[in-house]
């Protein structure tokens, strides 16, 4: 797994975007966007993309593209600055 990856526990279908806090290492959050054609992996990657001010293009699914559990990475933040940017 890359350094730089975060680890993140989606929860697709809630009632609205939302970081729920961190959950066994991951930071759990809950997003409106359905499980369906990658529809929620997009929708996270906007939300993060805003939560951090950078653009889309920047942060990248790193692994877990079928799976609740993903591995984030943003372009030029340390997992340690996306983590404080989530969670703060």
């Amino acid at each position: 797994m890359a350094q730089d990856a975060v680890a993140i526990r989606l929860q697709p279908r809630s009632s609205r975007d939302q970081v729920l806090g961190e959950r066994d290492g991951a930071i759990a959050i809950k997003l409106q966007a359905p499980p369906v054609d990658g529809e929620a992996n997009a929708a996270l990657l906007r939300f993060v993309a805003r939560r951090l001010g950078v653009p889309p293009r920047d942060v990248t699914l790193v692994r877990g593209a079928t799976s609740r559990r993903k591995w984030i990475a943003v372009q030029g933040r340390s997992a340690a600055e996306v983590r404080a940017a989530l969670l703060g």
